[in-house]
């Protein structure tokens, strides 16, 4: 049974990273202001400073309009001096506000938000806080169809698109990817970890071990992976990146990943037990094998990864 949320609900504080882009950092507020629950959540935006002059203009107008937002509990603002990069500023962010709630809502400034968003990050949030083995709650569902009777599925695979996450889940944050070894040197489970052969997530592994990509996400799918853990996915998306227009500083214009939302559809039945969907392995016949090299899929994958 879900227990409900009702007044005496701690609402999860929500982290926005934003950068360089205005007008998709308020798409992104003004889809979550859409969000009943967000008059009760606290907002924490942490803002990455300019890498160069040329995208100061941009980072300087995202300052000016964050230094704006209303219609939360509470409005934190964080302003880097220097350019941290995405990954060190999600690692420490997560982590601070992690540290201080036990809980968090975290996403990014190209992302859409369905109006049943912060419902369902909060029911599950409630349901699975003492389950060890649920260590994330996912936002985006990937564009398959899913014939299940409930609303949210575990699936063995992480997300960085709209997520939360518990203190005790990110504690196990692998950040120097100290398992890359135990996976190398077993063959079925470097085929696990690529999803049955079908993803190269290995070599995105490896890539993070050689410092030829600094993804905060890949380490975090280890971390999970590694611990058997499970990630709570909604049967239909209720996030759509916006992040494929071509905006994003490695963004690689694509449509697979843009998953529309259905404003109408909530969850509003849970698994009653933690264990993998049995669609699993359906899900993963269904989502397309890429076609093309490890460099150009790194590339593609810019924006979920390189994080």
């Amino acid at each position: 049974m879900v227990k409900p949320m009702n007044k005496e609900t701690t609402f999860a504080p929500i982290i926005l990273f934003v950068y360089n882009r205005p007008e998709h950092t308020r798409r992104t507020v003004t889809s979550l202001l859409k969000n009943p629950q967000a008059e009760m959540s606290d907002l924490f935006v942490f803002s990455d400073a300019a890498k160069d002059k040329s995208v100061e203009e941009t980072v300087r107008q995202v300052r000016e309009y964050i230094r704006q937002i209303s219609g939360f509990k509470t409005v934190t603002i964080y302003e880097r001096d220097s350019n941290w990069g995405l990954a060190n500023s999600v690692i420490d962010g997560v982590t601070r506000i992690c540290n201080e709630f036990g809980k968090v809502v975290v996403l990014e400034d190209d992302l859409q938000v369905s109006p049943h968003f912060l419902a369902y990050m909060n029911t599950g949030l409630d349901k699975y806080e003492h389950d060890e083995q649920v260590m994330q709650i996912a936002g985006y569902m990937f564009p398959v169809d899913i014939q299940s009777n409930e609303d949210a599925l575990f699936l063995p695979l992480t997300s960085s698109w709209g997520w939360a996450t518990w203190q005790n889940s990110w504690e196990k944050f692998d950040k120097t990817a100290s398992s890359f070894n135990t996976i190398k040197n077993n063959p079925d489970l470097k085929k696990q970890f690529n999803l049955d052969g079908r993803y190269p997530y290995f070599k995105m592994l490896e890539a993070q071990k050689k410092a030829k990509v600094d993804s905060w996400a890949i380490r975090w799918y280890l971390s999970v992976f590694i611990k058997n853990g499970l990630v709570l996915y909604p049967r239909k998306s209720l996030v759509e990146n916006s992040g494929f227009d071509g905006s994003g500083v490695n963004c690689v214009v694509s449509g697979f990943d843009d998953t529309p939302i259905d404003a109408t559809f909530e969850v509003k039945t849970f698994p009653a037990n933690s264990v993998t969907s049995p669609f699993f392995d359906e899900l993963i016949k269904k989502l397309p094998k890429p076609k093309f090299s490890i460099k150009a899929f790194l590339s593609r994958l810019i924006k979920p990864f390189k994080v």
